[in-house]
């Protein structure tokens, strides 16, 4: 059978979207692989599921997959790019969208400027709600990467988060670093790490080591993430600009307990068919 899919990036971090509401398919982890394969597929780092929910309080449920075929929680630039998504496809007239996702319900706000801005929900701050393995919680820690301390922040939007501030973006270990903590036993479910430069109280530069995936052009979830952990340390007030590798997100935070609100853009690049 063939599929119709739409190719969408937020910010150059790009997907692979899946209307299942109006078309009918079973999709597993090795169809993930196979299309998200830049040579021989169709290539994007992760790939988005629109379904009909299961919860009648939300308009949609919203599933993710890496391109290694991984199923994830959450996916913040993903999830503009859903709103965006749904809207142009008619599956809703809603400017304000109730999504359900494996991490609980996300609200989607479409504006008439084309941003579209993302209620995170609050960040998770308790190791054991992250995941991530310490006698407490603390807002910051050491770890141990092949016997040299590394200082990082460890949150979760959804999905697990490690900060780590670096003092020049360009030089950043992320690809020596990135899969080293991504897979290190503290992080029992893995884990996405940024690589966050301060520049002043407001603005922010970014990379970040998606697990299963590599490094991206931009990472919603990662940037909220960072946010909190400079606002937490003192570093950052909110609200603050983050500047990724693909374009700029705007993060607001009040603080524990409060929601994470990510505004950014979503962009449509192509429609096309595979085949199932």
């Amino acid at each position: 059978m063939l599929l119709r899919f739409t190719k969408m990036h937020g910010l150059g971090n790009d997907f692979m979207v899946l209307d299942l509401v109006s078309q009918h398919a079973h999709i597993l982890p090795k169809h993930a692989k196979q299309w998200g394969d830049r040579h021989t597929g169709v290539g994007f780092d992760q790939l988005l599921i629109v379904e009909a929910p299961s919860n009648p309080d939300v308009d949609f449920r919203y599933r993710i997959f890496n391109a290694d075929g991984s199923e994830v929680e959450q996916c913040g630039n993903g999830a503009r790019c859903f709103a965006r998504f749904v809207l142009d496809k008619r599956l809703t007239a809603k400017r304000q969208i109730r999504v359900e996702t494996k991490s609980g319900i996300i609200e989607l706000d479409i504006r008439n400027d084309g941003q579209i801005s993302v209620n995170m929900g609050a960040p998770r701050l308790v190791p054991a709600d992250i995941p991530f393995q310490a006698p407490e919680q603390a807002k910051s820690y050491q770890v141990d990467v092949d016997g040299t301390p590394v200082e990082l922040a460890a949150v979760s939007m959804g999905n697990p988060h490690a900060v780590v501030r670096v003092s020049d973006i360009n030089n950043a270990p992320v690809h020596e670093l990135g899969p080293k903590i991504e897979n290190h036993p503290r992080f029992p479910a893995r884990v996405n790490v940024g690589f966050l430069q301060v520049i002043d109280r407001s603005r922010a530069q970014l990379r970040v080591w998606e697990r299963g995936t590599g490094e991206t052009q931009a990472c919603g979830t990662g940037a909220c993430a960072a946010a909190v952990a400079a606002i937490s340390q003192g570093w950052m007030d909110s609200p603050l600009l983050i500047d990724l590798p693909g374009g700029r997100l705007s993060i607001e935070w009040a603080g524990p307990g409060q929601p994470v609100m990510m505004t950014g853009p979503a962009v449509r690049v192509y429609e096309g068919q595979v085949r199932l």
